[in-house]
């Protein structure tokens, strides 16, 4: 696997919200470049498995063994109103119910890269925060890891149901997981609280990904891990990458907030964590418009 070397991006792109009747009009644009693209790609364009958005706040103070401050869940909660206003239930529903339902081919072939990350959590970590825990599909990786409790935060309060029902079915018990309706800008836990950080498909969808990445860093404990892979932006000049390009707008639309055109692994490395990050490239197969992905391992 190619390791992505720190260089600073040379641009970000800012992405405008469309009216509505924009994107109609931008999807009749598009739609010889949807020709392109399989049945199967199309499917997993309405249901693509990243879609959380930022991670708001509440807090669960009445939990005595979670590292949660008030003064940070009154922030979390503030950012919540302010990033990510209140959407219906019923979309709410829908999107948890389509994570659930639509994943499991991306999670097949991306099964081998988490099993090599997770590993980097055995005889180290105990204390485990993963930010957009979505329906729980990481939740089978942590039952190797000895005494591990997991506190998950996620936009979409709908999400636990479904992310309970997953750790129950992977053997973790109820004490043993945590759900927080949170936002990863504003992480409602304590500074240098958690042993480890996961993040799988999240931060194409937060609003802010740099300070998405201080908080991670601020939970973390010295010697800390933080476990990734996202998916990103193909290489400038190729067909893919301009796909992506037109595609983005309406992937935000579609996929609440999710965008197809971020540097990640660069934004990673920028965010330099104190023991440094390990990037690597790859590209998955089946997976159309988002194939191109970085994973690694950051420390505290």
């Amino acid at each position: 696997m190619e390791i992505l070397h720190f260089s600073p991006s040379s641009s970000i792109s800012t992405i405008i919200h469309r009216p509505r009747r924009k994107i109609m009009a931008l999807r009749d644009s598009i739609k010889t470049q949807m020709n392109l693209i399989t049945t199967e790609s199309v499917s997993s364009f309405r249901f693509c498995p990243c879609g959380r958005r930022h991670f708001i706040g509440a807090a669960m103070t009445s939990m005595p063994f979670l590292p949660i401050s008030p003064s940070h869940a009154s922030t979390s909660t503030e950012d919540l109103k302010r990033l990510r206003p209140p959407k219906p239930d019923w979309y709410e529903e829908f999107f948890a119910w389509s994570m659930n339902s639509e994943v499991e081919s991306y999670e097949k072939e991306v099964s081998d890269y988490k099993m090599k990350l997770f590993d980097n959590l055995v005889g180290k970590a105990e204390k485990v925060l993963e930010i957009g825990i979505g329906t729980g599909p990481n939740f089978k990786y942590y039952t190797d890891i000895p005494n591990v409790s997991v506190i998950g935060i996620d936009p979409n309060a709908k999400m636990e149901s479904y992310a309970r029902k997953s750790a129950t079915e992977a053997g973790l018990k109820p004490e043993e997981f945590t759900f927080v309706h949170a936002l990863g800008e504003s992480i409602p836990l304590e500074d240098a609280s958690v042993d480890a950080v996961v993040g799988t498909l999240v931060l194409c969808s937060v609003t802010d990904v740099t300070q998405t990445l201080k908080e991670i860093k601020r939970i973390l404990r010295p010697g800390g891990i933080y476990i990734f892979i996202e998916h990103v932006a193909a290489e400038d000049g190729t067909f893919l990458r301009l796909v992506q390009t037109v595609l983005d707008p309406l992937q935000q639309v579609v996929a609440d907030g999710c965008h197809l055109t971020r540097h990640t692994g660069e934004s990673i490395l920028e965010a330099r964590f104190n023991g440094g990050a390990d990037v690597k490239k790859t590209s998955l197969s089946r997976l159309a418009y988002i194939s191109s992905h970085v994973y690694g391992v950051a420390y505290n």
